[in-house]
């Protein structure tokens, strides 16, 4: 499992790389919302703290017992690139397609 925020830190990773492969490209796409769904276990740590962690669990079945409950969310994220001045902008990709991209 890893943790939510990870997932996103690699989603933002992966659009950032996209939009650098786009730089110099005649033709290149304004990224509109991006949609996220998971399937998470919620944890609430038992310790003094009372934190409660987001994991990304895979879809299949198993015969492990957990003390977590699962959910399935779906996060709308809207993207923005933030110019050298700090100013937002448009985000604009490109880039070959990838295998199972849909």
């Amino acid at each position: 499992m890893i943790e939510l925020a990870e997932m996103v830190r690699e989603l933002r990773r992966e659009l950032g790389a996209a939009m650098a492969d786009g730089v110099g490209e005649a033709v290149r796409f304004e990224l509109g919302p991006v949609e996220i769904e998971a399937t998470v276990a919620v944890e609430r740590a038992a310790e003094g703290s009372g934190k409660v962690r987001f994991w990304v669990v895979e879809a299949e079945g198993g015969g492990k017992d957990t003390r977590s409950r699962t959910q399935r969310i779906t996060l709308t994220l809207q993207p923005v690139a933030v110019g050298p001045d700090g100013t937002p902008r448009s985000a604009l990709i490109s880039g070959g397609e990838v295998d199972g991209e849909r």
